[in-house]
């Protein structure tokens, strides 16, 4: 008969009691001193049965204190549970994946540091650990299937000597399911782990790329900046040099200039004398016309003579001779200021001005100024030289038409620029003008000029041609103006005036422009000035408005409109 044998140890999980089962006392206490020794070295394989050769005896390691067994244990039926288990190990490939780790260390050893060699090494064994768990459960499950101890010699031979060596690695605690599942998670996360690495290597060359493209782009960054910093100071060089220059041009197109205005005014003056030159040549051609025709008739009639009696008409002056002819070409020297010469000086101040309604105002202000001054300095001129001829006058003709004629072939007397200056004087003291500093009614002088010439010219017929009478907010009259593009058709008032209209008496010669709009109030413009010398012209307070589009040409002057002056 045979009996138990009782030992107990202590593990790094708890107690155990060992129990043996044999036939033979003094050799199974040998075996289970070895079995002791191996379980208190290692970690605890709870319920495990080692079947012992001759010696009908087994080995069983628990955590608690066992019962006396029966007295002829049945082996466990364990054949599907191995099949199983080893199913399990064969599917999860454990020692492929333990290859794979050996040959990544292998090459990655040299390089990656102490610690992560350590790492490694303890992965691997926890790894070979798990996977002779397994195998030590298979080995379990097949010893328990030998029921007539087949395989003892192999236990005996292999199995005890490992053993008593503690060479054995503990298997893990948990179940068969557990160890699997740790160990595929370990696997994904060595591929996870190799996956980062990888992408970890490939940031790395993506950043050595970078630096180095940055380095680049900073040394080219650095040779531009020389190269401005070189392009610098040769701009401050040849800045100098263009400085210097620049001063040397400036005095030169000082120097042009004042030589450019005494050209200018030396061909004025011959403009001017041209001009006389002409209108004589033509007065010599009328009166030479005027006297062949009286000639003829003369030859015609031999004997006619004035009757006793009756005095005779006094002749007429050639003033009035060529008072038509000179009437026409004044009506169409009017026109061309409208059209020429006022958008001319628009146009230079608009260079200076932004605001056109401004420039307009500008404009018109200068013209009904030119009026007023021209009609004074004829009256002034008038009246000296009456006086002058008054005590050497003997003639037919009364010392008013003799002035007049004197006058007419004489335009040389009138001082043009003494007018100019006082019409810069009226516009400088103008409220509406005067708050434009940036302003130098220099740049229409030419306007100013020909206006004052073409007035003094008109005061000099009989009747003469004044510029039309204009009121604020007035009705519009389209016998006197036309309107504007921009007015609105169905307004009654006049909103401002764009250019006087010319006319003789009561008669319209030239029609002049205005605006209309709707609501316009009755007010007068706190600028009109009641002066005498301006009472007859419009004092321009609006806005002027502009279209060139609409500028009267000499050659709008129709037939219908000299019917319409005065014969």
């Amino acid at each position: 008969m045979g009996r138990w044998l009782w030992s107990k140890a202590r593990c790094k999980n708890g107690p155990f009691t060992i129990a043996t089962f044999t036939t033979h006392g003094q050799r199974a206490r040998g075996i289970l001193a070895r079995a002791t020794e191996a379980v208190t070295s290692s970690a605890s394989y709870p319920d495990v049965v080692f079947p012992l050769p001759h010696t009908r005896s087994e080995i069983v390691a628990g955590g608690c204190p066992l019962p006396p067994p029966p007295p002829a244990p049945p082996p466990p039926p364990a054949p599907r549970i191995m099949a199983d288990t080893l199913r399990r190990l064969t599917s999860t490939s454990s020692f492929g994946a333990l290859q794979e780790k050996l040959e990544s260390w292998h090459r990655e050893y040299h390089i990656i540091s102490c610690d992560q060699n350590l790492d490694r090494c303890c992965e691997l064994i926890e790894m070979t650990s798990k996977i002779q768990g397994q195998l030590f459960t298979i080995l379990n499950l097949t010893a328990a299937e030998d029921r007539h101890y087949a395989a003892e010699d192999t236990l005996r031979t292999r199995l005890l000597p490992w053993l008593s060596s503690c060479s054995l690695m503990a298997r893990s605690s948990g179940s068969n399911d557990t160890s699997l599942q740790l160990m595929q998670e370990s696997m994904e996360k060595d591929r996870r782990i190799r996956e980062l690495s990888a992408s970890r290597d490939n940031d790395m060359q993506q950043l050595c790329s970078t630096r180095l493209q940055l380095e680049s782009t900073r040394a080219e960054l650095d040779d531009t900046q020389e190269e401005l910093d070189e392009t610098k100071r040769k701009s401050a060089r040849t800045l100098l040099a263009t400085e210097d220059e620049m001063v040397q041009m400036k005095a030169e197109l000082v120097a042009a200039l004042e030589q450019v205005e005494v050209s200018k005014r030396k061909l004025e003056a011959f403009d001017e004398s041209q001009e006389q030159i002409r209108l004589l040549r033509n007065e010599v051609s009328s009166l030479s016309a005027e006297n062949t025709v009286l000639q003829d008739r003369l030859e015609e009639r031999p004997g006619l003579q004035p009757r006793p009696g009756r005095s005779s008409s006094p002749p007429r002056t050639s003033a009035q001779l060529t008072a038509p002819s000179r009437r026409a070409r004044l009506v169409s020297r009017f026109c061309e200021l409208y059209g020429a010469e006022r958008l001319e000086a628009q146009k230079v101040l608009r260079r200076h001005i932004a605001d056109l309604e401004m420039v307009q105002k500008i404009i018109f202000i200068a013209v009904v100024e030119s009026f007023n001054r021209a009609k004074r300095a004829y009256r002034q001129l008038k009246a000296r030289w009456r006086k002058t001829l008054s005590p050497s006058h003997s003639g037919p003709e009364s010392l008013e038409d003799a002035t007049r004629d004197f006058l007419v072939h004489n335009m040389h007397l009138y001082d043009v620029q003494s007018s100019m200056k006082d019409v810069l004087d009226a516009m400088s003291v103008d409220p509406w003008v005067t708050f434009l500093p940036e302003v130098d009614f220099f740049f229409i002088n030419s306007l100013i000029r020909e206006a004052c010439k073409a007035a003094f010219a008109m005061q000099m017929l009989e009747p003469p041609l004044d510029l039309a009478p204009a009121t604020d907010r007035e009705l519009f009259d389209d016998r006197k103006y036309r309107r504007s593009y921009d007015s609105e058709r169905a307004a009654p008032r006049v909103m401002y005036h764009v250019w006087p209209a010319l006319v003789e008496g009561d008669a319209v010669v030239v029609k002049g422009e205005a605006v209309t709009r709707q609501g316009a109030a009755w007010s007068r413009s706190p600028s009109r000035s009641s002066s005498p010398t301006r009472s007859r012209s419009l004092s321009p307070t609006r806005t002027l408005a502009f279209n060139s589009r609409r500028s009267l040409s000499p050659e709008r002057l129709t037939s219908s409109l000299l019917t319409a002056s005065y014969l």
